[in-house]
């Protein structure tokens, strides 16, 4: 019924009672795909996604949270080799708080290696991008060209403006959002316009709960709030968000559970 396209399942966040967080996800028919940030945290969210039902994995190096990460095509190949990872990432550019040239460089290159990672495992790519959209989108419309349609994806805990996300429309990266929606209006004008087939939903457990949660640990479950926060301001059912979103996620991620 409710799909969660980034949470961080496998986080130590969760170690005291992962499967009380499971127990309820699959009494509510809630799925999620837990998301890699590093080599580690890859292999332990493909573990957990190989061992439960509803629940699929990432794989990849986030670009600032683990700058002294070496990017190992051939590890991260391997891991995607399972049927339970079904995305690259997440990966992109974040220059929140500024970033000198030689960092912008690091995250490009690395942004650039998981671009071919993507590619060659033909998965789309969960995309991580603050304070550098400009950036990420010079670099996807460049390798659009020659990609193709194989180049695809989501711009996780999306933050931009509606013709940021125009530019990733235009190039088929579909956009998410998380329970911020559900305590400010920034973002409504871009909910609203968004196409039905571009928009999904996600918690980025166990960070930023919704409202009615805030200031507690966020859990995919909640991702129900954004899914009737994204139904209020498009004035649709919520019946209508739960199939559009669903079907999101089930063509861009090939998921056939959900």
């Amino acid at each position: 019924m409710y799909f969660d396209i980034h949470s961080h399942l496998h986080d130590t966040a969760f170690d005291p009672d992962r499967s009380e967080v499971l127990s309820r996800m699959k009494e509510m028919s809630v799925g999620t795909i837990t998301i890699g940030t590093d080599i580690t945290s890859s292999r332990n969210a493909v573990k957990l996604a190989e061992t439960e039902e509803g629940v699929w994995a990432s794989v990849g190096v986030h670009p600032r949270d683990n700058p002294d990460e070496i990017f190992d095509a051939e590890v991260l190949e391997n891991l995607a080799a399972s049927e339970k990872v079904v995305v690259i990432g997440e990966c992109g550019l974040d220059y929140f708080g500024g970033a000198d040239e030689e960092e912008k460089k690091r995250q490009q290159h690395l942004f650039e290696e998981h671009i071919d990672c993507a590619l060659t495992t033909n998965l789309p790519l969960m995309l991580h991008v603050r304070d550098a959209y400009d950036d990420v989108l010079a670099i996807l419309e460049y390798r659009a060209q020659k990609g193709g349609e194989r180049l695809r994806g989501n711009v996780h805990f999306f933050a931009g403006d509606k013709n940021t996300a125009k530019r990733f429309f235009d190039i088929g990266f579909s956009v998410s959002f998380t329970g911020v929606i559900t305590f400010t209006h920034e973002y409504d004008e871009v909910v609203e316009y968004a196409p039905k087939d571009m928009i999904m939903a996600e918690t980025d457990a166990p960070y930023v709960a919704p409202v009615p949660f805030r200031g507690k640990r966020n859990e995919p479950l909640y991702v129900r709030e954004v899914y009737q926060k994204i139904a209020d301001i498009r004035r649709v059912s919520d019946r209508n968000i739960q199939e559009d979103v669903n079907i999101n996620a089930e063509r861009i991620f090939g998921l056939s559970e959900v």
